[in-house]
Protein backbone atom coordinates (compact mmCIF):
# COMPACT_ATOMS: atom_id res chain seq x y z
CA UNK A 1 0.00 0.00 0.00
CA UNK A 2 1.05 3.09 -1.21
CA UNK A 3 1.11 6.27 1.00
CA UNK A 4 -1.28 9.25 -0.31
CA UNK A 5 -1.47 13.01 0.92
CA UNK A 6 -4.31 14.51 0.56
CA UNK A 7 -4.30 18.39 -0.20
CA UNK A 8 -7.50 19.03 1.67
CA UNK A 9 -7.31 22.86 2.61
CA UNK A 10 -8.41 23.78 5.96
CA UNK A 11 -11.66 24.23 5.63
CA UNK A 12 -13.02 23.37 9.16
CA UNK A 13 -13.73 26.49 10.77
CA UNK A 14 -15.67 27.97 7.52
CA UNK A 15 -18.01 24.98 7.47
CA UNK A 16 -18.04 25.38 11.20
CA UNK A 17 -19.50 29.00 11.24
CA UNK A 18 -21.64 28.24 8.55
CA UNK A 19 -23.19 25.21 10.16
CA UNK A 20 -24.01 27.03 13.50
CA UNK A 21 -25.45 30.14 11.12
CA UNK A 22 -27.38 27.59 9.18
CA UNK A 23 -28.56 26.20 12.50
CA UNK A 24 -29.67 29.87 14.45
CA UNK A 25 -31.19 30.61 11.03
CA UNK A 26 -33.24 27.75 10.35
CA UNK A 27 -35.57 26.89 13.78
CA UNK A 28 -37.38 30.42 13.55
CA UNK A 29 -37.81 30.10 9.66
CA UNK A 30 -39.35 26.18 10.03
CA UNK A 31 -41.68 27.80 12.65
CA UNK A 32 -42.70 30.58 10.26
CA UNK A 33 -43.09 28.10 7.53
CA UNK A 34 -45.01 25.66 9.60
CA UNK A 35 -47.56 28.56 10.62
CA UNK A 36 -47.75 29.57 6.48
CA UNK A 37 -48.53 25.52 5.97
CA UNK A 38 -51.39 25.64 7.79
CA UNK A 39 -52.95 27.30 4.70
CA UNK A 40 -52.27 24.81 2.28
CA UNK A 41 -49.61 26.78 0.27
CA UNK A 42 -47.61 24.05 -1.39
CA UNK A 43 -44.48 26.89 -1.75
CA UNK A 44 -44.56 26.77 1.98
CA UNK A 45 -44.81 22.90 2.33
CA UNK A 46 -41.63 22.54 -0.40
CA UNK A 47 -40.20 24.83 1.85
CA UNK A 48 -40.48 23.12 5.44
CA UNK A 49 -39.58 20.17 3.94
CA UNK A 50 -36.25 21.42 2.01
CA UNK A 51 -35.22 22.93 6.04
CA UNK A 52 -35.65 20.12 6.99
CA UNK A 53 -33.24 18.32 4.79
CA UNK A 54 -31.07 20.75 5.06
CA UNK A 55 -30.85 20.26 8.74
CA UNK A 56 -30.57 17.14 8.68
CA UNK A 57 -26.92 17.21 6.52
CA UNK A 58 -26.04 20.10 8.86
CA UNK A 59 -26.14 17.53 11.51
CA UNK A 60 -24.16 15.04 9.56
CA UNK A 61 -21.44 17.57 8.51
CA UNK A 62 -19.92 18.09 11.88
CA UNK A 63 -18.81 14.48 11.81
CA UNK A 64 -16.23 15.52 8.59
CA UNK A 65 -14.69 18.02 10.93
CA UNK A 66 -10.82 16.79 11.73
CA UNK A 67 -8.22 18.60 14.38
CA UNK A 68 -4.47 18.02 13.52
CA UNK A 69 -1.62 19.44 15.99
CA UNK A 70 1.61 18.84 15.11
CA UNK A 71 3.48 15.65 13.83
CA UNK A 72 -0.04 14.21 13.69
CA UNK A 73 -1.81 12.37 11.12
CA UNK A 74 -5.27 10.71 9.97
CA UNK A 75 -5.26 7.95 7.35
CA UNK A 76 -9.25 7.61 6.13
CA UNK A 77 -11.20 5.12 4.29
CA UNK A 78 -14.69 5.59 2.10
CA UNK A 79 -16.67 2.23 2.61
CA UNK A 80 -13.69 0.53 3.16
CA UNK A 81 -11.31 1.74 0.21
CA UNK A 82 -8.35 3.74 1.44
CA UNK A 83 -8.72 7.67 0.24
CA UNK A 84 -5.55 9.42 1.63
CA UNK A 85 -4.08 10.95 4.91
CA UNK A 86 -3.83 14.26 5.93
CA UNK A 87 -0.57 15.56 7.86
CA UNK A 88 -0.28 19.30 9.18
CA UNK A 89 -1.37 20.62 11.85
CA UNK A 90 -5.01 22.72 11.45
CA UNK A 91 -8.76 22.12 11.29
CA UNK A 92 -9.84 19.73 8.55
CA UNK A 93 -13.44 19.48 7.31
CA UNK A 94 -13.58 15.90 5.40
CA UNK A 95 -16.36 13.55 3.55
CA UNK A 96 -18.25 13.37 6.65
CA UNK A 97 -18.60 9.43 5.10
CA UNK A 98 -14.82 8.74 5.74
CA UNK A 99 -13.76 6.70 8.63
CA UNK A 100 -10.08 7.09 10.44
CA UNK A 101 -8.36 4.03 10.66
CA UNK A 102 -5.51 3.29 12.94
CA UNK A 103 -5.44 -0.59 14.41
CA UNK A 104 -3.07 0.34 17.07
CA UNK A 105 -4.94 3.79 18.78
CA UNK A 106 -6.15 0.80 21.84
CA UNK A 107 -2.79 -0.80 22.01
CA UNK A 108 -0.52 0.66 24.85
CA UNK A 109 3.22 -0.54 25.13
CA UNK A 110 5.81 0.42 27.61
CA UNK A 111 6.69 3.57 25.57
CA UNK A 112 6.38 7.05 25.64
CA UNK A 113 3.29 8.63 23.40
CA UNK A 114 1.09 6.29 25.30
CA UNK A 115 -1.40 7.90 27.35
CA UNK A 116 -2.49 6.42 30.55
CA UNK A 117 -6.28 5.84 30.58
CA UNK A 118 -8.36 3.13 32.33
CA UNK A 119 -7.05 -0.02 30.45
CA UNK A 120 -7.83 -3.90 29.92
CA UNK A 121 -3.89 -5.77 29.91
CA UNK A 122 -3.31 -8.46 28.04
CA UNK A 123 -0.08 -11.09 27.50
CA UNK A 124 1.13 -11.64 24.42
CA UNK A 125 1.75 -15.04 24.20
CA UNK A 126 4.78 -14.88 21.65
CA UNK A 127 7.02 -12.48 23.72
CA UNK A 128 5.63 -12.41 26.90
CA UNK A 129 4.65 -8.64 26.73
CA UNK A 130 1.89 -7.05 28.62
CA UNK A 131 -0.32 -5.41 25.75
CA UNK A 132 -2.89 -3.04 27.58
CA UNK A 133 -6.34 -1.95 25.58
CA UNK A 134 -7.86 1.13 26.51
CA UNK A 135 -11.47 0.70 27.30
CA UNK A 136 -12.56 4.66 26.68
CA UNK A 137 -12.78 5.91 23.29
CA UNK A 138 -9.40 5.29 21.23
CA UNK A 139 -7.75 7.83 19.73
CA UNK A 140 -7.48 7.05 15.71
CA UNK A 141 -4.88 10.06 14.93
CA UNK A 142 -1.45 8.53 14.28
CA UNK A 143 1.95 9.87 15.95
CA UNK A 144 4.41 11.14 13.55
CA UNK A 145 6.95 11.92 16.46
CA UNK A 146 9.57 9.86 17.51
CA UNK A 147 8.90 7.69 20.75
CA UNK A 148 10.77 5.21 22.81
CA UNK A 149 10.22 1.49 22.57
CA UNK A 150 11.21 -0.10 26.36
CA UNK A 151 10.74 -3.44 26.35
CA UNK A 152 10.87 -6.79 28.65
CA UNK A 153 13.90 -8.06 29.96
CA UNK A 154 14.89 -11.39 27.93
CA UNK A 155 16.51 -14.10 28.86
CA UNK A 156 19.07 -15.37 26.26
CA UNK A 157 22.46 -17.49 26.10
CA UNK A 158 25.53 -15.65 24.32
CA UNK A 159 27.59 -17.82 22.29
CA UNK A 160 29.40 -19.66 24.74
CA UNK A 161 26.20 -20.51 25.94
CA UNK A 162 25.91 -18.46 29.42
CA UNK A 163 21.94 -17.20 30.25
CA UNK A 164 22.25 -13.22 30.29
CA UNK A 165 19.70 -10.98 30.81
CA UNK A 166 19.60 -7.86 28.64
CA UNK A 167 16.94 -5.52 27.48
CA UNK A 168 16.88 -2.60 25.14
CA UNK A 169 15.52 0.94 24.41
CA UNK A 170 14.04 1.53 20.83
CA UNK A 171 13.65 5.16 19.47
CA UNK A 172 11.54 4.89 16.65
CA UNK A 173 8.60 7.02 14.43
CA UNK A 174 5.94 6.37 11.70
CA UNK A 175 7.04 7.11 8.26
CA UNK A 176 4.31 5.54 5.78
CA UNK A 177 0.81 5.72 7.35
CA UNK A 178 -0.42 3.52 4.81
CA UNK A 179 2.01 0.55 5.01
CA UNK A 180 2.10 0.54 9.29
CA UNK A 181 -2.08 0.66 8.88
CA UNK A 182 -3.01 -1.75 5.87
CA UNK A 183 0.55 -3.60 5.52
CA UNK A 184 0.36 -4.84 9.50
CA UNK A 185 -2.12 -5.89 11.75
CA UNK A 186 -0.95 -4.32 14.76
CA UNK A 187 2.00 -1.72 14.09
CA UNK A 188 2.93 -1.42 17.74
CA UNK A 189 2.75 -5.11 18.88
CA UNK A 190 4.76 -5.67 14.91
CA UNK A 191 7.49 -3.55 15.78
CA UNK A 192 7.26 -5.13 19.82
CA UNK A 193 8.18 -8.57 18.37
CA UNK A 194 10.23 -7.61 15.68
CA UNK A 195 12.85 -5.91 18.26
CA UNK A 196 13.08 -9.17 20.53
CA UNK A 197 13.73 -11.11 17.44
CA UNK A 198 16.48 -9.06 16.22
CA UNK A 199 17.98 -8.78 20.00
CA UNK A 200 18.29 -12.70 20.38
CA UNK A 201 19.71 -12.85 16.36
CA UNK A 202 22.49 -10.33 17.71
CA UNK A 203 22.93 -11.44 21.44
CA UNK A 204 23.66 -14.88 20.76
CA UNK A 205 26.99 -14.24 18.46
CA UNK A 206 28.94 -12.35 21.19
CA UNK A 207 29.88 -13.58 24.57
CA UNK A 208 29.11 -11.58 27.71
CA UNK A 209 32.72 -10.57 28.28
CA UNK A 210 35.64 -10.72 25.96
CA UNK A 211 36.57 -14.90 25.51
CA UNK A 212 39.83 -16.31 23.44
CA UNK A 213 38.39 -17.39 20.16
CA UNK A 214 35.44 -16.45 19.21
CA UNK A 215 34.94 -14.24 16.32
CA UNK A 216 31.65 -12.11 16.49
CA UNK A 217 32.06 -10.26 12.75
CA UNK A 218 31.84 -13.42 10.92
CA UNK A 219 34.88 -12.96 8.78
CA UNK A 220 36.69 -16.04 10.40
CA UNK A 221 39.07 -14.40 12.83
CA UNK A 222 39.15 -14.55 16.06
CA UNK A 223 38.61 -10.93 17.95
CA UNK A 224 37.75 -8.85 21.22
CA UNK A 225 34.08 -8.39 20.72
CA UNK A 226 31.87 -8.20 23.32
CA UNK A 227 28.27 -7.42 25.06
CA UNK A 228 30.10 -5.90 28.05
CA UNK A 229 32.79 -4.37 26.15
CA UNK A 230 31.13 -3.18 22.67
CA UNK A 231 28.44 -1.99 23.10
CA UNK A 232 28.18 0.81 21.25
CA UNK A 233 28.15 -1.72 18.16
CA UNK A 234 26.22 -4.44 19.32
CA UNK A 235 23.63 -1.77 19.65
CA UNK A 236 24.17 -0.45 15.81
CA UNK A 237 24.33 -4.33 14.65
CA UNK A 238 20.78 -4.43 16.28
CA UNK A 239 19.31 -1.16 14.91
CA UNK A 240 20.06 -2.52 11.86
CA UNK A 241 18.22 -5.86 12.18
CA UNK A 242 15.56 -3.64 13.58
CA UNK A 243 15.06 -1.61 11.06
CA UNK A 244 15.08 -4.06 8.10
CA UNK A 245 12.48 -5.85 9.76
CA UNK A 246 9.96 -3.50 10.36
CA UNK A 247 10.64 -0.91 7.10
CA UNK A 248 7.79 -3.15 5.49
CA UNK A 249 5.39 -1.75 7.90
CA UNK A 250 6.98 2.24 7.34
CA UNK A 251 8.41 2.16 10.31
CA UNK A 252 12.03 3.84 10.76
CA UNK A 253 14.41 2.99 13.37
CA UNK A 254 16.41 6.45 14.68
CA UNK A 255 18.15 4.43 17.77
CA UNK A 256 18.55 1.29 19.79
CA UNK A 257 20.14 1.44 23.34
CA UNK A 258 21.13 -1.32 25.89
CA UNK A 259 19.74 -0.82 28.80
CA UNK A 260 20.26 -3.31 30.86
CA UNK A 261 23.22 -6.04 30.99
CA UNK A 262 23.39 -8.79 33.24
CA UNK A 263 24.30 -12.15 33.99
CA UNK A 264 21.08 -14.37 34.83
CA UNK A 265 20.63 -15.29 38.27
CA UNK A 266 21.57 -18.61 38.50
CA UNK A 267 24.84 -17.97 37.00
CA UNK A 268 25.34 -14.54 38.61
CA UNK A 269 27.44 -15.60 41.95
CA UNK A 270 29.96 -18.01 39.95
CA UNK A 271 30.53 -15.64 37.79
CA UNK A 272 31.09 -13.20 40.21
CA UNK A 273 33.74 -15.16 41.77
CA UNK A 274 35.22 -15.90 38.36
CA UNK A 275 35.70 -12.14 37.94
CA UNK A 276 36.93 -11.96 41.06
CA UNK A 277 39.77 -14.61 41.00
CA UNK A 278 40.89 -13.23 37.59
CA UNK A 279 41.24 -9.67 39.26
CA UNK A 280 43.41 -10.98 41.83
CA UNK A 281 45.61 -13.12 40.06
CA UNK A 282 45.86 -9.71 37.26
CA UNK A 283 47.03 -8.06 40.79
CA UNK A 284 49.14 -10.87 42.37
CA UNK A 285 50.96 -10.28 38.52
CA UNK A 286 51.41 -6.78 39.11
CA UNK A 287 52.92 -6.83 42.47
CA UNK A 288 55.37 -10.20 41.53
CA UNK A 289 56.33 -7.94 38.73
CA UNK A 290 56.96 -4.57 40.57
CA UNK A 291 58.73 -6.86 43.43
CA UNK A 292 60.99 -8.28 41.17
CA UNK A 293 62.32 -4.79 39.45
CA UNK A 294 62.70 -3.47 43.39
CA UNK A 295 64.63 -6.62 44.44
CA UNK A 296 66.97 -6.19 41.10
CA UNK A 297 67.56 -2.63 41.49
CA UNK A 298 68.53 -3.00 45.21
CA UNK A 299 71.29 -5.43 44.42
CA UNK A 300 72.33 -3.34 41.43
CA UNK A 301 73.12 -0.42 43.69
CA UNK A 302 74.29 -2.26 46.40
CA UNK A 303 77.00 -4.06 44.03
CA UNK A 304 77.80 -0.85 42.35
CA UNK A 305 78.67 1.35 45.06
CA UNK A 306 80.24 -1.63 47.41
CA UNK A 307 77.82 -0.91 50.40
CA UNK A 308 78.55 -4.79 51.12
CA UNK A 309 79.91 -7.93 49.20
CA UNK A 310 77.51 -10.96 49.47
CA UNK A 311 78.14 -14.28 48.10
CA UNK A 312 75.49 -16.44 46.25
CA UNK A 313 74.62 -17.62 48.85
CA UNK A 314 73.88 -14.46 50.91
CA UNK A 315 71.87 -12.85 47.61
CA UNK A 316 69.64 -15.84 47.59
CA UNK A 317 68.40 -15.24 50.92
CA UNK A 318 68.27 -11.31 50.80
CA UNK A 319 66.18 -12.01 47.56
CA UNK A 320 63.81 -14.05 49.84
CA UNK A 321 63.16 -11.88 52.17
CA UNK A 322 62.54 -8.98 50.11
CA UNK A 323 60.25 -11.14 48.18
CA UNK A 324 58.60 -11.76 51.27
CA UNK A 325 58.64 -8.25 52.61
CA UNK A 326 56.91 -6.78 48.70
CA UNK A 327 54.85 -9.33 48.20
CA UNK A 328 52.85 -10.32 51.69
CA UNK A 329 49.59 -9.54 52.46
CA UNK A 330 50.36 -8.16 55.61
CA UNK A 331 53.24 -5.54 57.30
CA UNK A 332 56.76 -7.94 57.76
CA UNK A 333 57.57 -7.83 61.34
CA UNK A 334 61.39 -6.68 61.20
CA UNK A 335 64.23 -8.97 63.39
CA UNK A 336 67.03 -7.13 64.42
CA UNK A 337 70.33 -9.10 64.32
CA UNK A 338 73.04 -7.47 66.37
CA UNK A 339 75.90 -10.11 65.71
CA UNK A 340 77.58 -10.88 62.80
CA UNK A 341 75.86 -10.96 59.62
CA UNK A 342 77.42 -14.67 59.14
Amino acid sequence: MKEKILTTKKYGMLVLILIIAYNLFAFPAMFLLMFNSQGGNILSIVGFITLIVLMIISWILPAGLKVLGPQEALVLTLFGKYVGTIKGDGFYFVNPFCNAVNPAASTKLRQSGDVSAQASSTVNLATGETVQHSSAAANKKISLKMMTLNNNRQKINDCLGNPIEISIAVIWRVTDTAKAVFDVDNYKEYLSLQCDTALRNIVRLYPYDVAPNVDTTGDGIADEGSLRGSSEFVAQRIKEEIQEKVKPAGLEIIEARITYLAYAPEIAAAMLQRQQASAIVDARKLIVDGAVGMVEMALEQLSEKSVVELDEERKAAMVSNLLVVLCGNHDAQPVVNSGSIY
